[in-house]
């Protein structure tokens, strides 16, 4: 049994699909349900007004205008799953594949248009998803592998420098291996977070350089993470290696870090520019750790202040003195314990700064 002209009318009213028609001069003559509920637009905002207002640009109204009237794309006067873009009313840019054609009279004079629009996001989404899936697998078979080896190596090399480590030194050794073992290890959840989210179908992406992008592989943020995420953290040391590694290591954890490289030019960013955190070497030419405390401590009274030492003795009680102006807590010891920087630093933001000392 044929459609009626009614039910026809009622079915593509119904469409979840975009269905819009133009009239000869490319002005919006019929806008559905589905048209309404991906694109924002109620009918009265465009019903009335040129075509071109759903697209990111004329240029790009007018492609589709030229594609419909080639032989190239479905056949004369008409396009079968065209590729192109539709503009949301909040202003989001919606993947779309159109299907229409162009109407004519019995003079074959053209009268408009009238075309159905598949929204594509969701498709797109599996298949970066689907592809997401390959590269976890590809991944984990391509590196774990190694990452064993290097992992079984380490221990052994933990040993090693057991053996030979001068008596006053095996310390440097060990926490320069237990280092390379926590990196291994971010490298190996990485991969299980990636496999994860192909598997659970949802990921999320951040800026990279310029309009490109990039995975977040980052959990959602919990206990220390949220404590950490968007604090502002200024690392104080000579040595331009430690600097640079713990620099890296609070911009992993979502920290705004700066660095200096002796006191006086930490107290000159400190002048400019407010931070949540001093982290600062114990022994530095110039103003060492102590007297950048008392400075902090006057000057910033809202700052938080941590110590680093690779010591675990205080031969020139500097430690000592400067818990008796406030220091809040000390890091022991170079190279730093990303894991123990971490909970350290969490901890310490959750507290305000004490008052300063009178001794």
């Amino acid at each position: 049994m044929p459609l009626s002209k009614a039910a026809l009318e009622r079915l593509i009213e119904a469409s979840p699909d975009i269905v819009v028609a133009t009239d000869h001069d490319g002005t919006v003559a019929y806008y559905n349900d589905g048209a309404q509920e991906i694109l924002g637009y109620e009918r009265d905002e465009i019903i009335g007004q040129f075509v071109s207002r759903l697209y990111p640009s004329i240029d790009e109204a007018r492609r589709v205008m030229v594609a419909m009237r080639s032989e190239e794309n479905g056949g004369a006067d008409r396009v079968v799953n065209f590729p192109t873009h539709f503009v949301h009313k909040d202003a989001h840019v919606i993947p779309v594949a159109i299907s229409g054609v162009i109407l004519r009279d019995d003079s074959d004079e053209e009268q408009g248009t009238i075309g159905f629009a598949k929204d594509l996001t969701e498709i797109i989404r599996k298949d970066q998803m689907a592809l997401l899936g390959e590269v976890a697998v590809g991944l984990s078979h391509e590196i774990n592998n190694p990452l064993s080896v290097i992992t079984n190596q380490l221990t052994l090399l933990e040993r090693f420098v057991e053996k030979i480590a001068e008596p006053h030194e095996p310390e440097q050794g060990r926490n320069r291996i237990k280092t390379i073992k926590h990196e291994v290890k971010r490298i190996e959840e990485n991969l299980q977070r990636l496999y994860e989210m192909a598997q659970g179908e949802r990921y999320s992406n951040t800026a990279y350089l310029g309009d490109a992008k990039m995975i977040d592989l980052s959990r959602a943020p919990a206990g220390e993470e949220r404590a950490l995420k968007g604090r502002r953290v200024l690392v104080v040391d000579d040595d331009e290696a430690v600097r640079s590694s713990v620099v890296e290591i609070l911009r992993n954890e979502g920290c705004q870090v700066e660095s200096a490289a002796e006191g006086r030019e930490a107290l000159a960013r400190l002048a400019d520019v407010s931070f949540d955190v001093v982290l600062s070497d114990v022994v530095m030419p110039g103003m060492d750790g102590y007297e950048l405390l008392r400075q902090v401590r006057r000057l910033h009274p809202d700052t938080h202040v941590v110590l680093m030492t690779a010591f675990y003795y205080d031969k020139d009680h500097v430690i000592k003195r400067s818990r008796l102006k406030g220091l809040e807590g000390v890091i022991f010891k170079k190279p730093v314990d990303p894991e123990r920087l971490r909970e350290s630093l969490a901890a310490l933001l959750r507290s305000p700064p004490p008052a300063l000392s009178s001794h």
